[in-house]
């Protein structure tokens, strides 16, 4: 297990602060991350803040507090940024004072889409572990940091080589939030290799 160093910023956010244990962004209205589908408008301008790897095989934990969230879609989460139209990300998504959409985006060749569930507002807290093996990943959730709970498994067409990942808060409406990242660290690969139905 090691704790996170060297990370780097995409797009730095203009309020936050970085300490060994403890990392806050304040988000700042208007920014999102999305590639057309359903939509059609394109937005990439959430600030991301990451780590590099050429590891094929690991997983990567994050426990998120966005208590302060209050605003719809307000968010914060994991991510992994590779450029504009490859990337994937998972989050907690303000939606109003009753329920939040617990989900993940996956976007592949400049086109997202959007796994989503359903949970209730009073939840303010969310851990996350991000696991690789080579170009295949896999996004799981947890209440408490102990019981992950599998939320996809996914092909990144970019994602075979060095990778860059880590984590990233927006607001995509007219609203701003203190998110709050703790608990990081990298570990070996929790995500065992299938050992059921064999290919074709």
């Amino acid at each position: 297990m090691k704790k996170i160093t060297n990370m780097q910023w995409i797009r730095e956010p203009k309020q936050y602060s970085v300490a060994p244990d403890r990392i806050e962004i304040m988000t700042e209205p208007h920014t999102d991350l999305w590639q057309r589908t359903y939509y059609r408008f394109r937005n990439d301008n959430a600030p991301v803040l990451q780590m590099e790897t050429e590891k094929k095989f690991f997983s990567f934990v994050v426990k998120t507090d966005f208590s302060e969230s209050y605003h719809r879609f307000d968010q914060c989460g994991i991510v992994m940024y590779l450029d504009s139209d490859n990337w994937l990300k998972a989050s907690v998504e303000y939606e109003n004072e009753k329920y939040q959409h617990l989900g993940s985006v996956v976007t592949n060749n400049g086109y997202s889409d959007w796994a989503t569930t359903e949970i209730s507002a009073d939840v303010k807290t969310m851990w996350y572990r991000f696991s690789r093996r080579e170009d295949d990943y896999r996004i799981e959730c947890s209440f408490d940091g102990v019981r992950f709970l599998q939320m996809r498994v996914c092909h990144m067409w970019k994602g075979a080589g060095k990778i860059r990942f880590g984590i990233y808060a927006c607001s995509p409406e007219e609203s701003s939030f203190k998110a709050v990242f703790t608990d990081m660290k990298i570990m070996y690969c929790v995500w065992q290799s299938h050992n059921g139905q064999q290919p074709d």
